[in-house]
Parts: structure tokens; C-alpha cells; sequence
């Protein structure tokens, strides 16, 4: 049966920052989770620092995606002393385990020039965590995974590269402990968040080139053609009034259903300004959610109409 999500989907209610989200399903809680970063908007703090210090905290939705709860942050994350920066959590479900690789940054840095790691931890619950490892990829300056497994049996991890201008490298793994780097697949311009799917027979590809989302097609997940951006224009709902940024996508039924986040209180004009200082109301972000559809060889958004089916799995 179809909702209409409401909108924002969700907002943070303890730091007002929530972006980066991550959808599934909690087969114990029969209910859907969604992961995200949690910056901490409201911070008065130097240069980025607002941006770091953040956990991973988690909404929850019992009644098919329209309504959702916050229900506190990842707890088992912190493998080292200190308060330290979780970022972009990718979380995957295989034979009863569940899987995240999420993005690390030691302390509160106040600006960017930090080593990054994606860091790998393990769960039977969903709440506690367990440190495994940190895969070994293409540099120390990486953040935004995001996990698929191909028809082989092979798992294939995609994500942002920043010490090749943003690029969107990969890595393959036979049993998502052991990682094998491999090479750049998206170099046409600087991006980050990648985010791959299978939808209609295809594999699909979103970035965030900060220009909406960036949309690529492939039929084998390492040759990709590149479509048109979505989530480019300003949409009507609450707090939709800005681009999409950093998103998921469910495939689910059928129907795939993209989880993004917005600045919904920053024009284009500031947005573009280097030197413009963001505020409260600037940095604060919302989540929310669409559908995605194939249309003449590419995807499309309607994002001021959103109905969703997901029910229970």
C-alpha cells in the first residue's frame, strides 16, 4: 500500500545535522533502520569543525517509511581514546552478520587536511559494534564507501578517493574481510558519496558532484556511461528547497526509493561563495526521500510528488 512520506523525512533532533543516510531492514525490530552522520549543526565551533566530532546515529520507521524516531547513535565504534569523527556508515547484511564501513577522522579537526580511513566493523544487532580492520585502498585520504555483490559472489566496495581530486575508486573482496584496490571508475569531475544499485536489469551509479546527484549506467559495474544529473532543481516540499545531496537507494518490490539529504536554508548564490561563513540555519540538514524511475535510457526524480510502498520484507 502507498504513503506519502513526510517531508522532511527526518531531522536530527539532538544536533540538527543529519545527512548521509544508509537504509535497511531490521529483521529483529521489523522495521527500517536508516544510519546516518550526525554533524553537529548547531556547534558555534572554528572553520569545519561543526563537521567532525559526529557519531553515527540511527532513525527508525515501523509503519512503512512515513513516520520516523530517533533512537540514539552506534555504540562499539570507538577502537581508539578520544572524541573522533564517524562519517558516511555504509551497512550491509550477509548470512546473519551485519557489515559497516564507515569514515574515520581522529579528534575535531578544524579544517580538512586530515587523514581519512574507511573502517570495517561487524554486528549481530544493529546497535554494538565490533572493530575488524581498516580495508587497505588506494590511499589515506578516503571516505564514502559503498558495497554490492556482483553475480560472481565477488564483493565490489566503491568509494571517494581524495587524494586523486575526488575520483571514485573501487576495491574487490571474496568474504568482505580481505580487500583487493583497484583502480579509478568515475574521473570525468571531482565528486564524492558514491552510491551503486541494480535497477531494471542495469547497474546504476549516483555521486555528488555538489551539483545535485550525478547519474551513471552500466551493464557490468566497472564500465559506466554517464547520464543526466537528478535532484538538481529546487523542490516544493518542506525543506526540499535545496539540492539533494549524498544519497542511498532501496531497490525494493520493484521500485527503487532514493534517501538523500538537503541544506534546505542555502540559496545556489552562498552555496557557490567560497568565502561565505555558514551559520546555524545553513549548516542544519534534512532528510528525505523519492522514487526513482527509468525514462528514455535514465533515471528521473519527482521529488515534489513522492509516494512509497515498502511495507514489511
Amino acid at each position: 500500500m502507498n504513503i506519502i512520506p513526510n517531508a522532511p523525512l527526518f531531522r536530527d533532533p539532538i544536533y540538527d545535522g543529519a545527512a548521509d543516510p544508509t537504509i535497511l531492514w531490521n529483521p529483529m525490530e521489523q522495521a527500517w533502520w536508516i544510519f546516518y552522520t550526525n554533524r553537529r549543526a548547531f556547534s558555534p565551533g572554528v572553520g569545519v569543525s561543526y563537521m567532525h566530532g559526529s557519531d553515527i546515529g540511527i532513525a527508525s520507521s515501523d509503519d512503512g517509511g512515513k513516520n520516523w524516531i530517533y533512537r540514539g547513535t552506534a555504540q562499539g565504534l570507538g577502537f581508539e581514546p578520544g572524541r573522533n569523527t564517524w562519517w558516511a556508515p555504509e551497512v550491509i547484511e550477509h548470512e546473519g552478520t551485519f557489515h559497516m564501513y564507515v569514515s574515520y577522522v581522529r579528534g575535531v579537526p578544524f579544517s580538512w587536511e586530515y587523514p581519512r580511513k574507511i573502517l570495517h566493523y561487524t554486528s549481530k544487532d544493529l546497535w554494538n559494534w565490533t572493530f575488524v580492520g581498516e580495508p587497505k585502498l588506494a590511499s589515506d585520504r578516503v571516505i564514502d564507501a559503498c558495497i554490492i555483490r556482483l553475480p560472481d559472489g565477488r564483493w565490489k566496495m566503491w568509494y571517494k578517493n581524495e587524494a586523486d581530486q575526488g575520483f571514485t575508486y573501487s576495491a574487490l573482496s571474496k568474504d568482505l574481510y580481505h580487500w583487493i584496490p583497484g583502480g579509478a571508475e568515475i574521473t570525468d569531475c571531482p565528486h564524492e558519496g558514491p552510491n551503486v544499485f541494480f535497477f531494471r536489469e542495469r547497474y546504476w551509479m549516483l555521486t555528488d558532484p555538489w551539483h545535485g546527484l550525478g547519474v551513471y549506467v552500466s551493464e557490468d559495474a566497472v564500465n559506466w556511461k554517464r547520464c543526466s544529473n537528478i535532484l538538481r532543481e529546487p523542490g516544493l516540499r518542506r525543506d526540499d528547497s535545496g539540492i539533494g545531496a549524498h544519497a542511498d537507494v532501496l531497490v525494493h518490490k520493484g521500485r527503487a526509493y532514493i534517501f538523500y539529504f538537503t541544506h534546505p536554508e542555502v540559496t545556489e548564490e552562498e552555496r557557490n561563495d567560497p568565502d561565505f561563513v555558514w551559520e546555524y540555519r545553513h549548516r542544519r540538514s534534512s532528510l528525505q526521500a523519492a522514487e526513482l524511475i527509468c525514462k528514455n535510457g535514465e533515471l528521473a526524480c519527482d521529488r515534489n510528488h513522492v509516494e512509497m510502498d515498502l511495507g514489511m520484507v
